[in-house]
């Protein structure tokens, strides 16, 4: 059977390297592009190295992106691109506003120039903003509150644009919070999980009241693969899982899987503009394309405990960076 060719930007990233695990194992053999900046790790896609072609290429580089267009020919891009970590968009947001903006505007082009026939833009909940009651669907005004959401925003705008101006063939993605293995710990569930194993505390901003709709990886990508097979073309999708609680819950959900005391949470400084919850209504995913989250939350997060423990030296090997970062610039405990 022949495959459509397909191009993943960012797939040595969390979700990107999940997304090219999941379509090798259905017979892709995709090309994927990726900077490998301190998020990304070759590790992620070793086991699939040698059925993909990989491009160590910058998405900001338009010569070079032309280049691997102008060899492979792709029929769909996939972009899971990005900087992504919100505490790093509050202390420097620059390499945000490079990579997620300009960054897709260079892939949009190009693309275009090729005749691209699919371009999939992963995108986030956090373009909506926060949400005290109900639910974001896909036709809910932009509101972000931080320099990465207001970068992701800004991409989705300049996509929109293309659809309507150029007849551009794009569909954009919102997923919720996803976790999950191979998750670099500067987000707060790996982050909580690395903490445990090197015997230190977990940090909770503010009182722990933020809420957030955890989504397990493998449904993201999973979503996301259906969304490319049977998405309409200019459309937007969420993806949640319906899952909302506490971060303070989730600390202690993990204490519990460690079977550690509740004393090894600690309060710090809350992040400025620390939205307070998002939650999606992912009913339209269901409706066109049939997709709907599998894994509950206790379950994923034993999972990935699981993961964690039998691979913590290669979270190990991310200690010393995550934990300067945070000391140095967010916390102050």
């Amino acid at each position: 059977m022949i495959r459509d060719k397909i191009l993943i930007t960012g797939g040595c990233g969390f979700i990107g390297s999940a997304f090219v695990r999941y379509i090798v194992k259905r017979g892709y053999r995709p090309v994927v592009v990726d900077k490998v900046t301190y998020a990304g790790d070759l590790k992620r896609i070793a086991k699939v190295k040698n059925k993909i072609k990989f491009y160590k290429i910058d998405i900001c580089n338009k010569k070079s992106i032309d280049s691997v267009f102008w060899r492979e020919v792709p029929q769909i891009v996939v972009n899971f691109a990005a900087q992504t970590h919100v505490d790093k968009s509050v202390h420097d947001a620059y390499s945000f506003v490079k990579t997620n903006i300009q960054g897709t505007q260079i892939l949009l082009d190009i693309s275009k120039k090729y005749r691209v026939e699919k371009f999939i833009q992963i995108s986030t909940d956090e373009v909506y903003g926060e949400i005290k009651r109900g639910k974001f669907h896909e036709e809910s005004p932009l509101n972000p509150n931080n320099p990465y959401a207001v970068s992701k925003a800004s991409a989705d705008l300049l996509i929109k644009s293309y659809i309507r101006i150029f007849n551009f063939p794009a569909i954009i993605v919102r997923p919720s919070n996803n976790y999950g293995p191979w998750q670099y710990p500067e987000k707060f569930i790996p982050l909580a999980i690395l903490r445990i194993l090197k015997g230190s505390k977990i940090p909770v901003y503010g009182d722990g009241s933020h809420i957030r709709e955890w989504l397990y990886v493998d449904d993201c990508v999973e979503g996301i693969f259906k969304i490319l097979k049977l998405g309409k073309i200019g459309e937007i999708y969420n993806l949640g899982s319906g899952e909302e609680t506490k971060n303070i819950n989730i600390a202690k959900m993990i204490l519990r899987i460690f079977n550690k005391k509740e004393d090894m949470i600690v309060f710090v400084k809350d992040r400025p503009g620390h939205d307070l919850r998002y939650s999606l209504d992912s009913n339209k995913a269901f409706r066109e394309v049939k997709w709907r989250a599998k894994v509950s939350l206790e379950e994923g997060l034993s999972r990935m405990i699981e993961w964690s423990i039998k691979n913590k030296n290669w979270l190990f090997s991310k200690w010393a960076d995550v934990n300067n970062f945070y000391r140095k610039s967010i916390w102050n405990k």
